[in-house]
This record gives C-alpha cells, structure tokens and sequence, in this order.
C-alpha cells in the first residue's frame, strides 16, 4: 500500500485527503488555520506517517483503534449486540482500510471503499471545493451483499477542542437534546431559544440532537466551520431519532474499562451527521450531503 495525499486547493480553502486512511479528510486549511484535528503522534504536516510505514488496516477493541483524525464516515447505529450494529472503530474495512481515488482534479475527488463483509456497505466519499470558503462532501453507501440491510450513514469531523460548539434547533421535535454516551460524565449543555450551545468542558460523552435545524459549528482560533445537512421529517434516525451528535472528548489517566478501553489522545470535538436508517435491497443505494463553510472573525 502507497501513503499517497490528494490535495485540493481554490486559493481560499486548501484540503488533503489520505486515501489510504479509511478515504479521510485530513487537513481543512483557512487562512492559514487547520480547521480539523489529527493526530500529531502519528502524522506529520505533510499527513505522511511520521513513521515513515504505510497504514495497515487495523481492528479490535475500540482501545485499539488507530484515531488519525479529521473527517471520516462510518455506518450507523453503533454497538456490539448483534450485526445490525457496526462494533466500531476500528474497522479495518471503511474506517481504515484504502480508498480508491476517481474523478481527481484540483477541485473534486471521490474516493470509494471496499466491500465490507460485516455489513455489506461499499462507501463512496465525492469531495468538492466550491468558488469561495465552501466545499461540498456527497456520502453514498452502496449494499453489495446477497440481502437486505438497515444502515444509516455517519460522517464523523474532529476537530481541536476548546472550541464552543453551536447548533440550530428546528423547534418541531422533543426532547430536543438527548444525552447518548457519559464516559465520564454527559456534556453539559444550554439551550438559548432555537441555538444549542455546548460549551468547552473536559469530559468524555456524547449529545445526540433529534431537534437539529441542519447545521452546527465549532470555532477554532476565531475561524469558525460550519456544517450543514439535510434532514429528512418523519424519518427513523439512530440513537433515539439523532440527526446530529456531538462527542466531547480528553486525555485521561487511564483508558476507559466501559468503553472499550477507549484512551482519548487529546481534546477533541465531534460533530457527528447522520442519515436516516435505511433499508437496502441488494444493490440499492443511499445517500447524506454535508456542507462545510469557513468564516473568520
């Protein structure tokens, strides 16, 4: 396997993107400010390993989990109770296995997965950077298996922490927050009229939003990413209807026993899309578009 980045560039936004990384978004730069996390042990600048190796798919406990960073999607729900859930990360198919790179030019890639055997997904991330501060990321999952399945799409960006995080709410949906995961705690939270806002905190848990409005943010070094999605009514969502999750997480003394041995390698913000669970036929296809944009100031 060959550690090779694409790189994608409007003279406003500069993106790279690791192919052999699970098809990861790996650097998001504006102004020159990285917008996303990565991790420093593991990759240079550059986003070549630091050990000079090339990624080998990995698997396991969620302890053993290789985090690279940045921008990646997964299959939702998560769990470890049966194969309707996905027991990842790791993965050593979508999450960290290579992608294949097609329609290349200095604007646009779209990078395609293999088929994973767990769940029968064939992933297709198509990247696009847009006239100004924008690009565009069009997620498909494709079933390639023999028999119908039930997913949902999950597109997972990391990003620096200490950022405050601020989502829209559509007002139509109850509870409009639900707490999902408490590692060490659930993230506190308020919610002022039709905005969420989650404030830095060190702790590890999880906020899902069945009320998103379609879009959520997160400053880094007063340059702010903003995320927006689609978000269809009435539509059966994972972990209690969420459209938009958000994980906060930051080092610990000791990975966590209860999730899988988890051991947070700094402090990172999630902010998490999701599609709505879908059953396909073998063949049959679904989609999620994300839209990211950059402001300053």
């Amino acid at each position: 396997m060959v550690t090779d980045v694409v790189w994608l560039d409007n003279g406003v936004l500069r993106l790279g993107v690791v192919p052999a990384l699970g098809g990861r978004l790996l650097s998001l730069v504006h102004d020159g400010i990285e917008l996303l996390w990565r991790n420093p042990a593991l990759l240079g600048d550059d986003l070549l390993p630091l050990d000079g190796r090339d990624p080998v798919p990995n698997s396991g406990r969620m302890g053993d989990w290789v985090n690279y960073g940045g921008d990646k999607t997964w299959p939702a729900p998560q769990g470890w109770d049966g194969p309707g859930e996905w027991a990842g990360p790791p993965d050593p198919v979508l999450d960290s296995g290579p992608y294949a790179v097609s329609g290349l030019s200095s604007l646009a890639v779209t990078l395609t997965s293999g088929v994973d055997p767990r769940t029968g997904l064939r992933f297709t991330r198509s990247l696009t950077l847009g006239s100004g501060a924008s690009y565009t990321l069009q997620l498909t999952a494709e079933n390639c298996s023999a028999a119908p399945v039930r997913w949902a799409l999950w597109n997972v960006t990391q990003l620096p922490g200490g950022g405050t995080v601020v989502a829209g709410l559509a007002g139509t949906r109850a509870p409009a927050v639900v707490e999902l995961v408490a590692g060490t705690g659930n993230p506190k939270y308020t919610v002022d009229g039709a905005t969420l806002v989650v404030p830095p905190q060190d702790v590890v848990g999880k906020l899902g939003v069945p009320d998103t409005a379609g879009w959520v943010s997160c400053g880094v070094d007063e340059t702010t990413l903003t995320l927006a999605f689609d978000v269809e009514p009435g539509a059966d969502y994972p972990d209690a209807g969420s459209p938009l999750e958000i994980w906060l997480e930051h080092p610990l003394p000791e990975p966590l026993a209860d999730l899988g041995d988890l051991d947070p390698p700094a402090r990172i913000v999630e902010l998490e899309a999701l599609g709505p669970l879908t059953t396909l036929a073998p063949g049959e296809t679904t989609s999620l578009t994300v839209t990211g944009t950059v402001s300053s100031g």
